[in-house]
């Protein structure tokens, strides 16, 4: 088995980087969403190779793409996707965008669970519908449970046509269990609606805890969702901006399909394609070694905090690189949090409050880096805290 150094550091400066160029040089970023780890080998490999071919014409649609995703789906969550499932989407945002329009018609209401991943509040609106959010509860340990009663509120309302499932949960980490996906799936049927599962960021779930893809919940669930997938999150290939979605009903599928071919959004690239295939057949052993290193960076995260800042709590993380700090002893507002972070502790991550309700008070911390960065970043912190 190939081995992956996740210690190795990268620059990624000067590189029209998002994560590290957006901000000044002092600062450390642990922000949005990528990891700050090198793709896998065979990756970069396969990229090199078609690099030097010297053509990239227009690709055919062929079915290697799709197959990858079915491998993906068994060997990790023993889910027996068929091929023609699959359907290819220029990431995942535009595909909830399409599923939306192939879904529900503007005026309706969508639900999406709050604090919600930030570009859900746009989308949303900027389509014409509605956002209705169900507060996710937090417990005593830190970890979130659902209102199911508020839940089947917002889901009978007469307008309600599709609910938004991030699986697991950004930002709070959460990993639903089978029970909690089961319950929702009943009352998404119960009242008619719609589900579109994210489930970008299913790879990276923390032991104790097991990924359910939502359309592997019964035949019912499967006819009834459209499971969004992408690699991006767990081989750092966000850039190429691919993704794919599943939707098990024929039906269902050929009407994701028909606002994908209005906008002419089914065209392939040939760098969007290939890494993804690579990274699901070749890959396994990166996913696995990253898990487990992420796992050391959060343990020693938990560890840095509880004894040196214990100001801020880090509740119970069950899934994702994205961690939740609740910062709410430091009593400072949200515009004094995302200040005080930025300037005088020279770390940059996302202000809970952009997540909507709930996210006042809270940060959303990146730890998909070396643990010399983390450690960094964490004794930056501490002395701001302190002074």
């Amino acid at each position: 088995m190939m081995q992956h150094d996740f210690d190795e550091l990268i620059d990624r400066k000067g590189t029209d980087c998002k994560k590290w160029d957006t901000y000044k040089d002092d600062v450390m970023p642990l922000w949005i969403a990528d990891t700050d780890f090198k793709c896998p080998q065979p990756v970069i490999d396969a990229m090199l190779e078609r690099v030097q071919h010297g053509v990239y014409g227009y690709p055919m649609n062929v079915k290697t793409f799709e197959q990858s995703i079915v491998n993906w789906q068994k060997k990790r969550f023993n889910w027996d996707v068929e091929v023609d499932w699959v359907e290819y989407t220029p990431a995942v945002i535009p595909a909830i965008v399409y599923a939306m329009r192939a879904f529900t018609n503007p005026g309706d209401n969508i639900v999406i669970q709050m604090p919600a991943y930030h570009p859900f509040h746009d989308i949303i609106p900027n389509n014409g519908r509605h956002i209705l959010g169900n507060q996710l509860i937090r417990k005593d340990d830190g970890s979130y449970a659902i209102d199911f009663e508020n839940l089947e509120e917002l889901l009978s309302k007469k307008r309600t046509t599709m609910f938004l499932l991030c699986s697991p949960h950004n930002p709070v980490g959460k990993c639903f269990t089978r029970e909690e996906l089961s319950r929702i799936s009943e009352l998404c049927l119960k009242h008619n609606v719609f589900v579109v599962s994210d489930e970008i960021h299913s790879d990276i779930i923390y032991k104790g805890n097991r990924h359910i893809p939502f359309g592997s919940l019964s035949q019912a669930a499967a006819d009834n969702c459209v499971v969004c997938v992408n690699p991006s999150k767990t081989f750092n290939i966000a850039g190429v901006r691919t993704g794919a979605v599943v939707i098990p009903n024929r039906h269902n599928h050929d009407r994701f399909y028909a606002p994908l071919e209005d906008n002419k959004a089914y065209g392939r690239t040939i760098f969007g394609t290939l890494p993804i295939e690579v990274a699901y057949n070749e890959c396994d052993y990166y996913a696995d070694q990253m898990l487990e290193y992420l796992e050391g960076n959060l343990a020693y995260l938990k560890k840095f905090v509880a004894e040196r800042i214990p100001q801020i709590k880090i509740g119970n993380p069950q899934a994702t690189y994205l961690i939740w700090l609740d910062c709410r002893e430091l009593q400072l507002s949200p515009k004094e949090l995302h200040a005080f972070f930025l300037e005088k502790a020279k770390v940059a991550m996302n202000e809970g409050s952009t997540f909507g309700p709930g996210g006042a008070g809270f940060m959303r911390m990146n730890i998909a880096c070396p643990r010399s960065r983390l450690e960094e970043a964490l004794t930056r912190i501490e002395a701001a805290v302190n002074s």
